[in-house]
């Protein structure tokens, strides 16, 4: 598929360091903690974006162009396919470019350079050339007063594309780790970041240099009635949902969060799925051919005679982004709980 394989464990993007001390922070302060760490370890590395110069409209590149200066950090004009572009040909020159499109929403004018120059150059010079060093850097979700044009998930555009890497982080500890592990990946990397939780999630974070593992889903908690899947800013609301289920109902959730969408770890998925014998799965971009899309026929195919209930979908719904109905669009708390109790009644 045109992508290089993954380093040994052990290997630089797979990492998990021992850290030591820790320092509370929020999630857009871990991003900011993790791309000065870029620029520390890698001379190559550069980021530059809309406005990043000055930090960004949400800071994550605040005092990076001060501390590293302007030939590392720097503006570019309002023209993703020309920020997507020159990402691409500063990688296919061996530097480590971190490009930032400023919301995610807007990442489809540079939509043919990412599919059809990043994720193929690998593949259509026989290995070659590659982009490996890219890293594209989106906030993507709701946020609560955003609108149709700031509110978008589109990470299923860019999951049906081989050779490309796709990665949405939940917390302040896993987007530090997962996007440096992105930024040393030798792939082309997609990381959509929730912009909703880049001031309301807050927590300890590892001060050093550490990665966490792309392609691996992480078991949040142990269950054994249903299977509960989700990632990024969902991951919140799966948490409460499962955690009503629980109380109200006795019911037991395994929940998983994917963190990796492409490639995603079927290994731990299918292994939940075939123990527990039912699965919901929740993201907020619109239902149809959605991501969860993907993710049901996988275990259907693969879990067929262990499933006791149709794999169930809670997410949003097949309309632009609601600004006056935003509550009602978004699977919420009640949704995602209506869908476990429902899923175990079957």
């Amino acid at each position: 598929f045109g992508m290089a394989r993954k380093a040994a464990p052990g290997g630089p993007w797979v990492r998990m360091m021992s850290v030591g001390a820790t320092k509370k922070m929020n999630l857009v302060g871990a991003i900011n903690d993790a791309l000065r760490i870029a620029l520390e370890t890698d001379d190559r590395a550069v980021i530059f974006g809309e406005d990043v110069g000055f930090g960004g409209v949400f800071r994550a590149t605040n005092e990076l162009q001060d501390s590293f200066g302007k030939h590392r950090v720097f503006n570019t004009p309002l023209c993703e396919q020309g920020i997507a572009g020159f990402a691409v040909g500063m990688a296919a020159a061996g530097a480590t470019p971190i490009a930032e499109i400023q919301f995610a929403d807007y990442i489809f004018p540079a939509f043919d350079q990412i599919v059809n120059e990043a994720a193929k150059y690998r593949y259509r010079s026989g290995g070659q050339f590659d982009v490996g060093g890219l890293t594209i850097r989106a906030p993507y979700g709701s946020v609560g007063h955003g609108g149709l044009y700031h509110s978008q998930s589109p990470e299923a555009y860019f999951t049906h594309t081989p050779g490309l890497k796709v990665v949405i982080p939940r917390s302040p500890s896993q987007a530090k780790g997962l996007l440096l592990a992105s930024i040393r990946d030798p792939n082309p990397v997609l990381f959509f970041e929730p912009k909703a939780l880049y001031r309301a999630a807050t927590e300890e974070v590892p001060e050093g240099d550490f990665t966490v593992p792309l392609a691996s889903a992480e078991v949040v908690k142990g269950g054994s009635d249903v299977t509960v899947i989700g990632y990024g800013a969902q991951m919140g609301v799966l948490q409460k949902a499962v955690a009503r289920a629980e109380e109200e109902l006795g019911i037991s959730c395994e929940l998983i969060d994917l963190r990796t969408l492409l490639p995603w770890d079927s290994d731990t998925v299918f292994a939940s799925v075939r123990k527990t014998g039912r699965c919901l799965i929740s993201h907020e971009a619109p239902i149809t051919s959605g991501f969860g899309a993907e993710l049901a026929a996988s275990i259907q195919h693969s879990c067929f005679l262990h499933l006791e209930a149709p794999v169930a979908r809670v997410c949003g719904f097949d309309t632009p982004f609601p600004l006056a109905h935003e509550k009602v669009y978004l699977p919420s708390v009640a949704r995602c709980f209506e869908g476990i109790k429902q899923t175990c009644a079957f």
